[in-house]
């Protein structure tokens, strides 16, 4: 899908995207080209921008999770929209198919997390140990199928690969995530982890905005929620 068909606002202060699964938030050790990369040569192209075309990154998602994204376009959206994140004074949901039917319906789950940056992978503990960090996120079950369920998932706090690890360490991995200990790997290498609804105010109008995207209809998203 063009990146075109993928924005889902944009105005002179921000733009919204569906991220796919596989795409980088931002540049790393591959070089791959980003999404940023992507929004920038439409941007360029668009306004026919003779020079850089600005773009602020303010939140991040897992290369082999999909969905919502914001970029500011302006240093001030940025600097607006950075201090809300920290606030928290958006919402964000993200849905997660787990191996093995979850027992509870919906409650909440406290790690304190560490992370191995060689490794660009973290720990979720059950107990608070050296240089750990607080997590926090809060589950609902959506669906039950046959040997896994969906769960709609939001996060108190944000720690590095937080969902991934966190639902891991409890005994209910992400489909297709073999890195967090999941049973194998998705062919196209996603793992079925969607950052789904998102709630910002505008950095400058200040109105709130809000924004859902569905999964992409391939794999398991596709076996079970649109066979």
């Amino acid at each position: 899908m063009d990146i075109e068909n993928r924005i889902l606002f944009e105005d002179n202060h921000l733009v919204v995207v569906n991220k796919k699964s596989g795409e980088l938030s931002q540049g790393d050790k591959t070089n791959d080209i980003t999404l940023p990369d992507l929004i920038k040569s439409y941007l360029k192209k668009k306004y026919k921008k003779p020079g850089n075309v600005y773009l602020g990154i303010i939140h991040r998602l897992d290369r082999p999770t999909s969905g919502i994204m914001v970029f500011a376009k302006t240093s001030k959206a940025l600097s607006r929209l950075n201090h809300q994140f920290k606030l928290r004074n958006t919402k964000k949901l993200y849905w997660a198919i787990v191996e093995k039917l979850f027992p509870e319906k919906e409650g909440t789950l406290i790690h304190w997390m560490t992370r191995n940056s060689k490794k660009n992978k973290s720990k979720a503990h059950n107990k608070e140990v050296q240089n750990s960090k607080k997590a926090i996120l809060h589950f609902k079950c959506i669906q039950y199928f046959d040997k896994y369920t969906l769960l709609e998932i939001s996060l108190e706090t944000g720690r590095h690969h937080q969902i991934r690890s966190q639902l891991s360490s409890s005994g209910y991995p992400i489909q297709g995530d073999l890195k967090y200990g999941a049973a194998r790997s998705n062919k196209n290498g996603s793992i079925s982890l969607i950052s789904k609804m998102i709630e910002i105010n505008h950095p400058i109008k200040n109105n709130r905005l809000r924004f859902s995207v569905n999964p992409e209809k391939v794999g398991i998203w596709r076996s079970v929620l649109y066979d």
